[in-house]
C-alpha cells in the first residue's frame, strides 16, 4: 500500500532489536532434546537470583497501592512529587540544582529514547551513534526517519569514543551526540576528562548530548560514574535514566528524560511546549508507581547499592576468567561498570 497504508520501504533487517534476535533464536530451539539455553543478551537482572530489589522499595509501592490515592491518571509529564525527588537525586551530583521542571517521567528509558529522538528529528537530519552500541537507537531512529552516522568505540582504549570520527561526521544536519556511560555493551565507565572533551566538541559543533545513564553508579573499576550533566553548562544535556538497573526493577517501568542545562539553551518556550505535547500522547508509568518514588530513592540504603556492585564486580571477574578459556573470543578490555562485556572474535 503507497497511500495511508503501511511503509514498507523501512529496513527492518538492519534495525532488528536484541529481543527481535533472541526471539528469532527461541523459535529455532528444539526442546526435545534437553538442553537448557541460556541467554547472553538479557538485560533483565531479576531473572537471576543473585539479584533482588531492595525492601524498601516494595514497601512505597505497597503503600501507595493501598492508600488509594493513585488509582487514577497522573499529570502527563509525571507527578509532581515524583519529578521533584528525581531532580533532586540527580543534582547530588552535578555543581547545579535541577528543578522538577526539567524532569519528565516516562515509561522506562526507552521511551525516553524515543522522546529524545522525536523531539530532535526534522527532514533531513541526522544523529551520531556509538558502535557498538543499543540498538534501539537504531530502531527508533529509523522510525523517526533520522539518518544514523556511527562513530567508533576504541576496544584498545577501554571503549572510548573515537572523537576525531565525531567531528568528521558532524555536518550542518546533525540534531545530537548520544553517549552511553556505563556502556552498553562495552560495560566501560568514561573518565572525567574523556567526557569533557566530549562535551567541548557537542558545543563546538552546536549539537546536544544525548547521554544514557540507565546504568548510572553502576561502575566497579578505576573509573567512578561522572554523570554527563555536569558539563551541561558547556553543552545541553539530555540525561536519559531510570530506577530500573540501579533498583534491580525493569519492570516497574519508571524512567526519566530530563532536560540537564542550566544555561537555558534548549529551554526555549516553544521547545519545553513541544515537549509537553508530545507527552500529552505518551502513555507513562503507573501513577502507584511513580508515587512510590520519593520513598525509593529517599530512603534505600547505600548498603543495598554496594551489595549490587561487589556482585557485579565478583561476576564480571568470573565471566572474563571463562572468556579466556575458549579459544575463538577475546575480551579486548575488562568491564568497568553496566552489566555487560563486549567480546571479539
Amino acid at each position: 500500500m503507497e497511500n495511508g497504508g503501511l511503509n514498507h520501504e523501512m529496513d527492518t533487517a538492519s534495525t532488528i532489536t536484541i529481543k527481535g534476535i533472541l526471539s528469532l533464536l527461541m523459535q529455532s530451539v528444539d526442546e526435545k532434546n534437553g538442553k537448557r539455553l541460556i541467554s547472553l543478551g538479557m538485560g533483565d537482572p531479576t531473572v537471576y537470583s543473585c539479584f533482588h530489589t531492595t525492601h524498601v522499595a516494595g514497601e512505597a509501592v505497597v503503600e501507595a497501592l493501598q492508600s488509594e490515592k493513585f488509582n487514577g491518571y497522573s499529570p502527563t509529564v509525571g507527578l509532581p512529587q515524583t519529578r521533584r525527588a528525581i531532580a533532586e537525586y540527580l543534582s547530588c551530583d552535578l555543581p547545579y540544582k535541577l528543578s522538577s521542571d526539567d524532569v519528565f517521567v516516562t515509561s522506562g528509558c526507552t521511551q525516553a529514547i524515543d522522546v529524545a529522538l522525536s523531539m530532535l528529528a526534522r527532514p533531513g537530519a541526522n544523529i551520531l551513534l556509538p558502535r557498538p552500541g543499543f540498538p534501539i537507537y537504531e530502531l527508533c531512529a529509523t522510525f523517526r526517519r533520522l539518518e544514523v552516522r556511527y562513530f567508533d568505540l576504541l576496544p584498545e582504549r577501554g571503549w572510548e569514543v573515537d572523537l576525531d570520527s565525531i567531528e568528521a561526521l558532524a555536518d550542518q544536519n546533525t540534531v545530537g551526540l548520544v553517549i552511553i556511560n556505563p556502556g552498553n555493551p562495552c560495560g566501560n565507565v568514561y573518565s572525567y576528562q574523556h567526557l569533557e572533551k566530549i562535551a567541548e566538541i557537542a558545543e563546538k559543533l552546536k549539537i546536544p548530548v544525548i547521554a544514557d545513564e540507565v546504568y548510572g553508579h553502576l561502575a566497579f573499576g578505576d573509573n567512578p560514574f561522572v554523570p554527563m550533566g555536569v558539563f551541561g553548562s558547556i553543552v545541553p544535556v539530555l540525561t536519559l535514566g531510570s530506577l530500573s538497573k540501579r533498583w534491580i526493577v525493569p519492570g516497574w517501568r519508571l524512567g526519566w528524560f530530563v532536560i540537564s542545562d542550566p544555561c537555558g539553551m534548549f529551554k526555549n518556550p516553544k521547545i519545553v511546549e513541544r515537549i509537553k505535547k508530545y507527552f500529552d500522547i505518551l502513555g507513562g508509568p503507573a501513577t502507584f508507581i511513580q508515587a512510590a518514588v520519593p520513598r525509593i530513592i529517599g530512603q534505600t540504603d547505600e548498603v543495598f547499592f554496594q551489595k549490587t556492585i561487589n556482585t557485579l564486580k565478583q561476576t564480571s571477574d568470573i565471566c572474563c576468567d571463562m572468556i579466556k578459556e575458549i579459544p575463538c573470543i577475546t575480551c579486548p578490555h575488562k568491564p568497568q561498570g553496566s552489566m555487560a562485556v563486549m567480546v571479539m572474535d
